[in-house]
């Protein structure tokens, strides 16, 4: 998986926790720096540990299933990119607070970041070198959720199921990408 690769999965994992970001956002009367902090290293914390997780499961079954790991790594992207645009366009809006607490932004955490470890499995499957990728991809978010609590702060909802859909189409056509490539089309 090259960088360009790499980057649009990374910014595609991270929509999730962006727009959950815009939410914290306009729930908060001020902003501080620590604030858009700490709602950044949740979630990308989460969002990196969780395609090591994902990796570690799937080296441990890859061997089983090699024949069909292009069939699984499309299947995964794909279902949860749709899934992302199905959120996106269904109109309802996540709710959220204020508050940082622990166990609300741990459920949060969590939450946006459950496709991350699928695509740790497939990671395992492509044969990605997992810490970097990883590490890369909880910058990414962690930037994209603490720009994210700003721009809810200031902007108010509009972005937030813009930011889904584009999360959504670019995990599509990662998986797209990744089956035509090992179909030798692409």
């Amino acid at each position: 998986m090259g960088f360009l690769e790499l980057t649009l999965l990374a910014v595609g994992l991270s929509m999730d926790a962006f727009a959950v970001s815009i939410c914290k956002g306009l729930a908060m009367d001020r902003v501080t720096l620590g604030r858009a902090a700490v709602v950044g290293l949740w979630f990308g914390g989460f969002q990196g540990l969780m395609p090591l997780l994902g990796w570690f499961l799937g080296s441990r079954f890859s061997s089983y299933i090699t024949a069909v790991d292009h069939w699984i790594a499309f299947a995964l992207l794909v279902i949860l990119g749709l899934n992302m645009l199905r959120e996106a366009w269904s109109g309802g809006e996540d709710e959220a607070d204020a508050s940082l607490g622990v166990r609300i932004m741990l459920a949060m955490a969590v939450a946006t970041s459950i496709d991350a470890l699928a695509v740790g499995i497939t990671f395992a499957f492509l044969s990605v070198d997992v810490l970097p990728a990883a590490a890369f991809i909880a910058l990414v978010t962690f930037l994209f959720s603490a720009l994210g609590v700003k721009l809810g702060n200031l902007c108010g909802a509009r972005f937030q199921s813009k930011a889904e859909a584009l999360g959504g189409l670019l995990l599509i056509l990662l998986g797209v990408k990744i089956l035509l490539e090992h179909l030798g089309l692409f």
